[in-house]
């Protein structure tokens, strides 16, 4: 199969599929390819008891957005993809061709040619849509873990099940690390949690989600191009937050409540003996910090506004409780208590397919708020991609109406010359 289109785009998954809602309102002829089924990622990839960190009337797509009964609920990972699929049905007109494996892209006579697995498509326009979770970022040294060890990254795992029977150690204390371990310790396992540069907040503050907050004070809508430190903003881990009917905080407090040991960031293994940095303590205490900052910017927002007056009264919350001498080490050789490590430690995307020159030396795509370093492609589903929002399902509005608003320029320009 060989088609002619104007655009491409690459990934059926809430990015792309705003894209593609956006292109059809400007106009632009354009197809979808997906490797999978839509919402791919979200079937394959996510463990079974997840919900979003946002509450339901944070998920805006292009034209649609929650109507239900519950807006500060926190969809269940089958909601979430009912949600998807929904808007692929009712709001997408262009065709999806799913099980579309891409396999190249490179640039041919002015545009694009895209090899996949049913044929190649040729345009003047791509969208990379493919996700931002692709590759786990595992360790290097996680090749000195010892061989008989049962290891797994949290795109893999599932639920307890998944795991043989003992202890565990969880790898990386973000949204996954913390709520994973939390799911294995009430499982009756014996968590080890290695903790690393994380970012803790609580699920309400002053009466209302700490989303709402966020979102109110304009936290989310700082533009990529007005950030201090855009590479930083772009690599920071996920909040502490779990997305529960109880509106529960899940934080190293809560762990430690239940069980759950802390240790250090993961250093490096020794003949099978996981040594871990001293950098507990100085990791806790800045993320305290940084809290303190956040609620600060809330507080200074409820008072500008006076909402102060109209919620909760402010208040501070507990200092990161540690253990008085935690480990620096810990034997992973058979016949101890650890059976597994479960690898909670980011991801990445994967572009090997892009046979174009846009990457820099680190492998990243160059691209200036999506609008990449190559004429007529652009990239959805980044982290921070253009505002701080840019990281959730209800950034992916914005960014498609301002890069299918580029895109058009850049075709009318073209067919005029």
């Amino acid at each position: 199969m060989r088609r002619t289109t104007t655009a491409v785009i690459i990934g059926a998954g809430h990015a792309g599929l705003a894209m593609s809602r956006c292109l059809s309102e400007r106009g632009i002829d354009h197809v979808l390819l997906e490797r999978g089924e839509v919402a791919n990622s979200w079937k394959r990839e996510r463990w079974d008891s997840l919900r979003l960190l946002t509450p339901n009337w944070m998920s805006r797509l292009p034209g649609y957005q929650y109507q239900g009964s519950d807006p500060n609920g926190y969809r269940t990972l089958s909601q979430t993809i009912g949600f998807i699929e929904r808007y692929a049905e009712t709001m997408v007109s262009a065709p999806i061709y799913t099980h579309t494996q891409v396999r190249s892209v490179t640039r041919r006579d002015g545009g694009y040619a895209v090899v996949t697995n049913q044929g190649t498509f040729r345009c003047r326009a791509v969208v990379v849509a493919s996700g931002a979770c692709n590759i786990a970022n595992v360790p290097a040294c996680a090749e000195g873990l010892p061989s008989d060890l049962f290891t797994i990254t949290s795109r893999a795992y599932r639920n307890p099940s998944t795991l043989p029977e003992g202890g565990v150690l969880v790898v990386g204390a973000s949204s996954s690390g913390t709520q994973i371990a939390d799911e294995l310790q009430r499982s009756g396992r014996q968590v080890t949690l290695s903790v690393g540069e994380h970012l803790r907040a609580p699920r309400d503050y002053r009466g209302r989600d700490i989303q709402w907050w966020l979102d109110a004070a304009g936290v989310y809508d700082e533009r990529f191009d007005e950030m201090e430190n855009l590479s930083r903003a772009r690599s920071l881990a996920s909040i502490q937050l779990v997305g529960s009917p109880s509106r529960r905080t899940l934080d190293l407090n809560v762990l430690g409540e239940r069980g759950v040991k802390l240790v250090g960031r993961l250093a490096g293994m020794r003949d099978g003996v996981a040594l871990f940095s001293g950098s507990l303590a100085n990791m806790c205490k800045l993320s305290d910090l940084k809290l303190e900052r956040l609620l600060d910017r809330i507080d200074e927002y409820a008072d500008r506004t006076g909402l102060a007056s109209a919620v909760e009264p402010s208040h501070r919350f507990e200092p990161t409780r540690l253990p008085s001498n935690p480990p620096m080490s810990l034997d992973l050789r058979g016949g101890g208590e650890i059976k597994s490590v479960v690898w909670a430690t980011g991801f990445r995307p994967d572009h090997s397919w892009i046979d174009v020159d846009v990457f820099d030396r680190r492998g990243r795509m160059r691209h200036d708020g999506g609008v990449v370093d190559a004429p007529g492609m652009y990239i959805m589903g980044l982290p921070v991609l253009r505002t701080r929002r840019s990281t959730f399902i209800d950034g992916a509005a914005a960014d498609a109406r301002a890069l299918s608003a580029h895109m058009s320029a850049f075709l009318a320009v073209r067919q005029a010359a």
